[in-house]
C-alpha cells in the first residue's frame, strides 16, 4: 500500500478522534453544569393539595411546596407553609393553585363565613324549602329578591310584598335539624348578605311566608312595588273578564205581520117578479149572505 495514502488516512482518523473528544467534553460539561444553574434560579411556592372552600382553616395536609422559576413567581404568594397555617380561606382555591394573600383572611378571624363578611354587613340564614329556594337553583354568588306573604296587624287581608331586593347569596346548603320526634332531618338553608337594617327586616319577614325570587346578577336595579292582595288579584282577573268583548248574539227575527182579514162575501138578494094584471114588478123578499 502506498505510504502516502496511509499517512492521509491516519491523519484523518486522528483528527476525527480529537474532534469527538472535544464534543464529548462539551456535552458532559453542559449536563453537569446545567442543573446547578437551573436549580439556583428556582424558588419554592406554596400551592393547595386539594380544593379549599370558603371558611376552611389551612392545615399542613392542605398545602405543599413546588418549585417555579424566580422570574415567574406570582406576586402575593408564599414560599413557606408556616406563613399561612391556620388562616381561614376567604375565597375558594382550586387544587394545585398557588395560595395568594388575597384568598386568605387574617389569622384568628374564625372559620366559616365570618372571614368573608365585609365590615358593616351581616350574614343571615333563612330556612327554606325547594320551592322557596327556586327549586334548588340558588347558589353562592347569585342575587335574589325576598318576598313575604302574610296578614299585617292581624287583619284578614293577605298581602304579598317585596321587602328586600338585590341581595347577595353567601351560601346554600343543608342543615341538620331535629323534627318534632327528635329525629334528624335535612333543612335547606340559604345565607344572605345584608345590612343590619335589612337583617331586622328579614328576621321579621320570617313570621310570614318567605319566597326567594332569582334575578340576573347584572341587574342591580331596585323597583318600587306597592304589593298585591287577594282582592287586587281577583279584581284584576274580574276586570279582564269584564273588559273582554261579549259574544255576538243572533239578531231576533222581526214578528210576522198579522194576516189580512178575508173580504166579506157579497150580499145576495132573492128577487120575486110580481105580475098584477098588465103590471109587472120585482120585489126583494130576503138577503142571503
Amino acid at each position: 500500500m502506498d505510504r502516502r495514502l496511509l499517512t492521509v488516512v491516519g491523519t484523518s482518523l486522528l483528527f476525527a478522534l480529537v474532534l469527538s473528544a472535544i464534543f464529548y467534553q462539551m456535552v458532559l460539561g453542559a449536563r453537569k453544569g446545567g442543573p446547578r444553574q437551573a436549580k439556583s434560579d428556582l424558588r419554592d411556592i406554596v400551592v393547595a393539595t386539594r380544593a379549599l372552600s370558603v371558611g376552611v382553616s389551612l392545615k399542613k395536609a392542605d398545602l405543599k411546596l413546588v418549585k417555579v422559576p424566580k422570574d415567574q413567581f406570582p406576586e402575593g404568594c408564599f414560599s413557606r407553609v408556616e406563613e399561612i397555617l391556620d388562616r381561614p380561606v376567604a375565597s375558594s382555591i382550586l387544587p394545585e393553585e398557588p395560595v395568594r394573600e388575597g384568598r386568605l383572611a387574617l389569622r384568628g378571624s374564625g372559620g366559616g363565613l365570618a372571614p368573608v363578611i365585609p365590615a358593616g354587613m351581616r350574614a343571615v340564614a333563612v330556612r327554606v324549602n325547594e320551592v322557596v329556594g327556586v327549586a334548588g337553583f340558588v347558589l353562592p354568588g347569585m342575587r335574589v329578591d325576598v318576598l313575604v306573604t302574610g296578614r299585617p296587624g292581624g287583619q284578614e287581608v293577605t298581602i304579598t310584598r317585596t321587602v328586600l331586593q338585590d341581595i347577595l347569596v353567601l351560601s346554600a346548603g343543608q342543615n341538620i335539624e331535629p323534627d318534632v320526634r327528635g329525629q334528624a332531618i335535612n333543612a335547606p338553608v340559604i345565607t344572605l348578605l345584608v345590612s343590619p337594617q335589612q337583617a331586622e327586616v328579614l328576621t321579621l319577614a320570617s313570621e310570614g311566608r318567605i319566597q326567594l325570587v332569582l334575578r340576573n346578577s347584572a341587574d342591580r336595579g331596585v323597583d318600587q312595588t306597592p304589593g298585591q292582595t287577594l282582592a287586587d288579584l281577583y279584581h284584576t282577573a274580574a276586570a279582564k273578564v269584564e273588559a273582554a268583548p261579549a259574544p255576538a248574539r243572533p239578531r231576533p227575527r222581526p214578528a210576522a205581520a198579522p194576516a189580512a182579514a178575508p173580504p166579506e162575501p157579497p150580499k145576495v138578494t132573492d128577487d120575486i117578479v110580481v105580475i098584477r094584471g098588465n103590471q109587472r114588478s120585482v120585489e126583494q123578499v130576503g138577503i142571503r149572505k
